[in-house]
């Protein structure tokens, strides 16, 4: 029976010493739970397709929410004058990469990454919303989309839809699709 003891006490030891650093690390970065999807990149033609779709322009601001690399927010204020745009990512790692990014491309006036969870972030001042999320991912968040968004607000999605929230327009960009919603009147 005590080697039994020793040998969970040892086991329990053993395990806490060996995830106890990316506790630590996650604790240290505020990252407190798992990314939802892995990181894959929307290419740069379909990045364009989405800004296009979503008719960003002058005074538009725009959240991509699961930012990534950057490239939608960076691309949002270069090429289609957008006043402003922000992204969210869960993973530091990302939010110092896409920093690095808006360095060089010289818009660190105009474009912030911010490490937090999208579903406990405050983006109600969008006026564009852009996803890159799995489908289950995007129908736990349309409830908040629908809340918190001012009527008018448009949401592009880079090739998954809202469930039986049927999109206005949906366009094929090199075997890619992306889907466009307008929040309604409340």
């Amino acid at each position: 029976m005590k080697r039994r003891t020793i040998f969970v006490f040892a086991l329990c030891f053993v395990i806490t010493a060996a995830f106890a650093p990316a506790l630590m690390s996650q604790a240290q970065t505020g990252q407190l739970r798992s990314p939802d999807v892995i990181f894959v990149p929307t290419p740069q033609n379909v990045v364009e397709a989405m800004l296009k779709m979503a008719n960003v322009k002058a005074g538009d601001v725009v959240w991509d929410l699961g930012s990534g690399d950057g490239r939608i927010p960076i691309t949002a204020v270069q090429k289609f004058g957008a006043a402003r745009a922000t992204g969210i990512d869960i993973d530091p790692q990302r939010i110092k990469e896409a920093t690095e990014n808006a360095q060089k491309a010289n818009v660190t006036d105009k474009v912030r990454f911010l490490n937090q969870d999208l579903f406990t972030s405050n983006f109600s001042d969008a006026t564009v919303i852009t996803l890159y999320l799995l489908p289950s991912l995007n129908e736990k968040l349309r409830p908040k989309l629908l809340s918190e968004l001012k009527p008018g607000t448009r949401i592009v999605s880079h090739a998954f839809d809202m469930g039986d929230w049927k999109p206005e327009k949906t366009e094929n960009v090199d075997g890619r699709t992306i889907y466009f919603w307008t929040v309604p009147k409340k």
